[in-house]
């Protein structure tokens, strides 16, 4: 049965400022009413599978729960798994750490790895491949997808076919699939036209199937390191929540490195099958440009946005109108906090701008404007010299943190919904048009009762105004 692993991890800061580190774009739709996540679980409908597990890191967990809560009409999806990297070491330990999870169980599943920001369009096919796949991977075969190239790309790694083998459940039926003869590294443009007039290469997808012993067998065998620090990070299982912890401090001292380095390009049972279902990585926005529908004048529009005598643009707009008159060829993104103007063939240079603000310590590297927490979210709608001002929304049932703050004072006005407010001990119900000051040191939570959500304008006032001064005394989302 397959057991399909989730890696949901990425920062996607090539897509700044619409994807950021604490709210990354595997939890954006880009292209669809789905997140990337989202597309990402839904495309295994029709497989047969056992519930999904995702892996992702600390501070993405709350949105990762809450997405895949968003699909648990699909009752298979209800009994998904969330492990959590208490810090990144790559891909090879995080598919250990599933594998590990999976063989204590007394299973042995057929591991399918799927990146949680990938592209796929043609379904029938991408299961067609896993079906070829699995035959595979039953003989004790590691399998790596690899896809179709159609253009000489210099921005992925490739693989180089070997002979051709047999995946068919009969001897006369042989789907297409090849040894592996080398993983290659990414190319420059003349080396990656020779790839591509070859014939004999392919992208190299970053998804892979294989059985977990078999995995942890490779892995033991070539990276042993690996394999016995993430042996010793399963061994002390911690439900929380949503979601399961491992040993932090074993997992501390894993080393890091990809499954391709770690094992695929060392094991002599890699196989690659070819994938031509509509990949794409969405690496930058050149390419989210080549995947979304376009209008007439090849824009890709988003949002509230006016084009006249334009063309060959990606335009997305959160908040603002945008106009654009007599331009081509420009990436334009317009958020809450940021703006965006880029030639389309320059948009890998993002990640310059994105060091820059690393180097000034900008919130808007890591940060949106509009910040999600386990019990909903907040906009921070203005700021100024000792002010602070937030639109705030609480799910319905949900609750802060009993909390106390050192440096700023709180004034909350219900604009929607029902509070209730609990100061010092002392609990009071506000509804529509109410408001309550919460003093300096003053112990406080607050609490949506009601089933709609509520919404709320927070103004603090104080010398310090930063959300590292909260002092938590108990948390039902488990953060004290």
């Amino acid at each position: 049965m397959l057991f399909p692993i989730i890696m949901a991890g990425g920062t996607g800061t090539r897509l700044w400022p619409l994807s950021r580190s604490n709210y990354p774009k595997q939890f954006i739709p880009l292209c669809g009413e789905h997140s990337m996540l989202q597309e990402t679980v839904l495309r295994l409908k029709g497989l047969k599978h056992l519930p999904p597990m995702v892996i992702c890191n600390e501070d993405n967990r709350f949105i990762t729960a809450e997405q895949i809560k968003q699909l648990q009409s699909d009752p298979n999806l209800k009994q998904a798994q969330i492990l959590l990297e208490p810090v990144g070491r790559n891909t090879a330990p995080a598919i250990a750490l599933a594998a590990f999870t999976a063989v204590a169980k007394g299973e042995d599943p057929l591991l399918l790895v799927l990146a949680a920001d990938h592209v796929i369009r043609n379904i029938p096919a991408f299961h067609a491949a896993v079906a070829t796949a699995e035959r595979l991977a039953e003989t004790g075969k590691l399998v790596a997808f690899g896809i179709k190239a159609d253009h000489p790309e210099t921005g992925y790694g490739y693989i180089r076919r070997g002979d051709a083998v047999s995946a068919g459940s009969s001897a006369d039926t042989v789907e297409e699939s090849y040894t592996v003869a080398a993983f290659v590294e990414k190319p420059d443009a003349a080396t990656a036209e020779s790839y591509l007039a070859s014939g004999e290469y392919y992208w190299n997808s970053g998804m892979f199937l294989f059985k977990a012993s078999r995995y942890l067998t490779e892995l033991k065998l070539h990276r042993p390191d690996i394999y016995q620090a993430c042996e010793k990070a399963v061994s002390e299982l911690t439900a929380d929540l949503d979601f399961i912890r491992i040993h932090k401090e074993a997992f501390l001292a894993c080393p890091d490195d990809s499954i391709d380095y770690a094992v695929m390009e060392k094991t002599k049972d890699a196989v690659v099958v070819p994938l031509d279902a509509g990949w794409n990585d969405v690496g930058g926005f050149a390419a989210l440009w080549q995947v979304a529908a376009k209008d007439t004048q090849n824009n890709v529009l988003r949002g509230e946005v006016f084009s006249h005598n334009s063309h060959d643009l990606y335009v997305h707009s959160d908040d603002k109108m945008v106009a654009t008159v007599g331009v081509h060829d420009l990436v334009i993104i317009n958020t809450k906090d940021a703006v965006l103007v880029a030639h389309k063939d320059c948009t890998q240079d993002v990640k310059h701008i994105v060091n820059q603000l690393k180097s000034a310590n900008r919130t808007e590297v890591n940060f949106h404007r509009e910040v999600y927490r386990p019990w909903g979210k907040y906009d921070s709608v203005d700021n100024g010299q000792r002010f602070q001002v937030k639109r705030i929304t609480v799910k319905p049932g949900a609750k802060l943190s009993v909390q106390m703050h050192h440096h700023r004072a709180e004034h909350w006005i219900v604009v929607a919904g029902t509070a209730l407010v609990t100061i010092d001990g002392k609990d009071q119900y506000l509804s529509e048009n109410q408001s309550v000051y919460i003093p300096i040191t003053a112990v406080h939570a607050l609490e949506n009762p009601g089933k709609v959500p509520l919404e709320l304008i927070e103004v603090q006032s104080g010398s310090y105004l930063g959300e590292d001064d909260i002092v938590r005394f108990s948390d039902k989302y488990g953060r004290v």
